[in-house]
């Protein structure tokens, strides 16, 4: 699929925004909106912007087949996620409204062909914007303004297809929308020298991940301060480019790989883990009693199990801007997401304090049904006076609009010792969100009550042992 964005034929233009986009890579993405969309169209102007993935259509039918799209694209690679988009009328993008003129365009191609080694196959813009001979013509090339940017990467497409190397130091630059079209427009850059810029987060180096780099330099940009040591930098930055092989000048140590091309086959995951059979025995049937409490209705007695000054916080993936409904509506009110709150008052209302306070908002949630055998349980911390550890698993509803809808959590404990060999919560962290279809068809699957020799031995030794914490009478005070 072939992007313009220095297209600029009249008509209606419509802005295409999709939500959290830049966690997707920008190609699949971008396949998977035109091989859903019942027209073809040609994006314009793609970018990134915040969290979120932007691009420009023209034409209303074009605009009506990609609402259409919408929750119709699952997510690469969990396949749980419906993405959504989102499509409202605009003005010209910049890039079309401002495009540079037939003879900047002719003047910028022959300031570049002066700055291009074909030996090398390497480009050098550094300083570009103070380049004698665009300051001789009146052009200013600001390689921040998209306009800009994109008539150097159209010109880097059309006149240098196998472009190694670009060194693009020295032009100021604090963000990389605009470069983010260099995975289309420039994809076999293996060397890409941004430093001396103004560059305050790595987060601007996502928007140019499938970019095959393996040599960059950063150093001089303000982001380079933002890490505690260099090992941190490197892995973050390695994030992006996972093939980089070198750093500021620096050698890497070799990236692991994985043939793709060679078939395998992967080991199981090996489940819970709780360090020693005595902890096994404490986490099972707290975590049994707990949950029978907490679904045979009256969730008060959960009052014993948390400390007087505990803590709990939910958190459900919705965004409250999202227009679209959704099931986990009823978690939403709770749900305290501190990437997502800017009011500092919700911030500290939606953090949950003492026991009766936790036990009161558990008990407006809606009633459920855990299913045992699918917890899978870490214990990850353990001293003499505290003890964490995460369950994750399934539940369904049990009543009202939402009945039998089954939801998949993870719930983290940091809890302390109590009387009678039993644990006394002091934090308790709650994720909820909708069950996977594989989730959904293999819950209470596999019934609870006492196993017989006849069921046992089908089952794991992990699942077993917590069919028999949830089949045994609980010794647990809480």
């Amino acid at each position: 699929m072939q992007e313009n964005t220095q297209d600029g034929t009249p008509g209606s233009w419509f802005r295409v925004t999709i939500p959290c986009g830049i966690q997707y890579d920008r190609t699949w993405l971008m396949n998977s909106i035109q091989s859903h969309c019942s027209v073809p169209f040609t994006p314009v102007d793609f970018h990134f912007m915040h969290n979120g993935a932007r691009f420009f259509v023209q034409e209303a039918s074009t605009a009506s087949a990609l609402m259409d799209v919408s929750y119709k694209i699952c997510d690469e690679e969990s396949r749980k996620v419906c993405i959504p988009v989102f499509v409202s009328p605009s003005a010209a993008p910049y890039s079309v409204r401002d495009k540079l003129k037939p003879e900047e365009m002719e003047q910028l191609k022959l300031t570049l062909s002066k700055r291009f080694d074909v030996s090398q196959q390497a480009l050098d813009l550094r300083r570009l914007r103070v380049d004698p001979d665009l300051l001789g013509h009146d052009i200013d090339i600001i390689l921040n303004r998209r306009n800009c940017m994109a008539a150097t990467l159209q010109i880097i497409k059309k006149n240098f297809p196998e472009l190694l190397s670009l060194n693009l130091s020295s032009n100021k630059l604090y963000q990389l929308d605009g470069l983010s079209d260099i995975i289309q427009m420039a994809p076999t850059v293996k060397i890409l020298n941004l430093s001396k810029n103004e560059l305050k987060s790595a987060w601007e180096l996502s928007k140019m991940q499938g970019l095959k780099l393996e040599e960059l330099w950063l150093q001089g940009n303000p982001l380079c301060g933002t890490f505690p040591d260099r090992s941190t930098y490197v892995r973050a930055i390695r994030e992006c480019f996972p093939k980089l092989l070198r750093l500021d000048g620096q050698e890497l140590p070799s990236p692991v790989t994985v043939d793709v091309d060679t078939p395998c086959v992967l080991k199981p995951c090996k489940g819970s883990y709780f360090g020693c059979d005595e902890l096994k025995s404490l986490v099972l049937q707290f975590l049994q009693q707990y949950y029978l409490i907490h679904d045979c209705g009256d969730r008060q007695g959960l009052v014993g199990a948390y400390h007087e000054q505990a803590c709990f916080s939910l958190t459900i993936p919705f965004h409250p801007e999202d227009p679209a409904p959704s099931s986990l509506c009823k978690y939403f009110k709770d749900s305290r997401n501190m990437k997502k709150l800017t009011d500092p008052h919700l911030r500290v209302q939606l953090l949950k304090h003492t026991n009766r306070v936790i036990v009161h908002t558990l008990c407006v949630l809606p009633k459920t049904q855990h299913d045992f055998i699918s917890f899978v349980v870490d214990t990850w911390s353990q001293t003499e006076t505290m003890l964490c550890f995460s369950v994750s698993g399934v539940f369904k509803e049990v009543e009202g609009s939402s009945q039998d809808c089954v939801r998949a959590f993870t719930r983290t404990f940091i809890a302390t010792p109590a009387s009678y060999s039993s644990l006394c919560i002091v934090n308790d962290e709650l994720f909820v969100r909708d069950a996977s279809p594989s989730e959904t068809q293999s819950v209470f699957s596999i019934p609870v009550p006492t196993p017989t020799s006849s069921s046992m031995h089908t089952l794991s030794q992990e699942q077993q042992d917590i069919m028999q914490a949830s089949s045994t009478p609980p010794e647990v005070n809480l």
